[in-house]
């Protein structure tokens, strides 16, 4: 056989995959349009439709103010009464100012030069003692910019126009959490269907946008769509069963008193299902891809023979992104864990108990929504590449013109 005639008979593994047939089309859209209708409906239903709640709880009280300043000097011998305090000056004004600071930022490192938020009290302007201006927080603006900004760029430079699909449809998922998910959460509406309808509504939006409509990505939207409905039931079980009531934070405590609708179960739930969503999109886009290069590449392969071969590429996604799930969560509530660690309780005691608990359950539902999902889209995607009977296009170099004779195979 000739080099071109050898490269031409494999001209399926270059260039985009050949468009699925109609029958496929048909068939997936057939799946996939009760979702979208669900999805659409459970929008329509759960909008906030009350007065706006976001940004209505004020950060200062009276005439207190929040202030930028940049740090000029530590002062070895603090504000006074024994409090330490540094020299900054005011942005607003220039104004050199003394500020009180607590012993934890000034031994964290916090130097001439830093940049941070302060609060002006004016009714201690009066006091003989110490400073209307205490330390609240740093000033973190320019260093988280310049590294999504550089994210951005990275993305775009490695993966082109489907880098900046995905960063679209991410900050589209974002508005849509912010807009919806949030408001609609804050006014009681029901937290396991808001979950499954943001996941849902992002999953549309991001996987189309990120990848293109294809038969692959939507056969990997029926995947993440069959996971994040087992997260979203084992979710209800698991936080139900294990009294994962949301008290153990000291941040959702305060939410009761400025959204009395709320409910921090509902919270906690909710957080199940979108914990994993990143992670279930991941691996169900992958997989599909996965069963239709292995299809491309042996065409004659049978259902049984193509599902086996994708689930050994599955099985290594499963084991790699379970130790992913398990140790983000790991470096999220490290100080929690350090602090457990101290107290003398044993090992059954600490998983159980409290904010932990929830970091457990919420790790053990979403691997085992990942776990489900993986051998799920694999069928589909088995199911749907075989039933595709559609032919790539030969290559030209393959193609004799009309009238001009083949040369014999050598």
């Amino acid at each position: 056989m000739s080099e071109s005639t050898r490269h031409g008979s494999h001209g399926h593994g270059h260039g985009p995959a050949p468009r699925a047939s109609r029958r496929v089309r048909l068939l997936l859209a057939a799946a996939l349009l009760p979702v979208l209708l669900a999805t659409v409906l459970g929008l329509v239903a759960l909008w906030p439709t009350g007065e706006p709640v976001l940004g209505t709880v004020p950060v200062t009280v009276g005439a207190t103010q929040i202030m930028q300043a940049e740090v000029t000097a530590l002062l070895p011998e603090g504000v006074g009464d024994g409090v330490g305090g540094v020299t900054a000056r005011l942005e607003q004004t220039g104004k050199s100012v003394k500020v009180q600071v607590t012993p934890e930022y000034l031994a964290s490192g916090l130097g001439s030069g830093d940049r941070i938020k302060v609060v002006y009290i004016p009714e201690a302007e009066s006091m003989t003692i110490g400073t209307p201006y205490i330390f609240m927080d740093y000033v973190r603006s320019v260093p988280i910019a310049v590294l999504g900004v550089f994210f951005a760029a990275l993305v775009v430079a490695v993966a082109r126009w489907r880098g900046l699909a995905a960063l679209v449809g991410l900050g589209v998922a974002l508005t849509g959490i912010v807009t919806f998910t949030l408001p609609a959460l804050l006014a009681g509406s029901n937290a396991l269907a808001v979950g499954l309808v943001t996941a849902s509504a992002v999953m549309f939006v991001v996987l189309y946008l990120a990848h293109g409509f294809s038969a692959r990505t939507t056969t990997a939207l029926l995947g993440t769509v069959v996971g994040l409905a087992a997260t979203g039931a084992l979710g209800y079980w698991a936080s139900d069963a294990a009294h994962l009531t949301g008290l153990s934070d000291e941040v959702a405590l305060q939410l009761p008193a400025y959204a009395p609708e709320l409910s921090l179960r509902g919270v906690v739930l909710c957080g199940l299902i979108l914990a994993g969503l990143g992670v279930l999109n991941d691996v169900t886009i992958t997989q599909s891809s996965a069963v239709w290069e292995l299809r491309a590449a042996d065409p004659a392969a049978s259902r049984p023979a193509l599902f086996a071969r994708a689930m050994r590429i599955g099985r290594d996604h499963i084991a790699s992104t379970v130790y992913t799930i398990a140790f983000a969560y790991v470096g999220a509530a490290l100080p929690l864990l350090l602090m457990v660690a101290l107290l003398q309780n044993s090992f059954i005691d600490t998983l159980t108990s409290g904010e932990i608990a929830e970091e457990v359950v919420r790790t053990l539902v979403g691997s085992i929504g990942l776990v489900l999902a993986i051998p799920i889209t694999t069928a589909v995607a088995v199911l749907v590449a075989c039933a595709d009977q559609v032919t790539p296009p030969r290559s030209p170099a393959a193609v004799a013109p009309v009238g001009v004779p083949v040369a014999p195979r050598v």
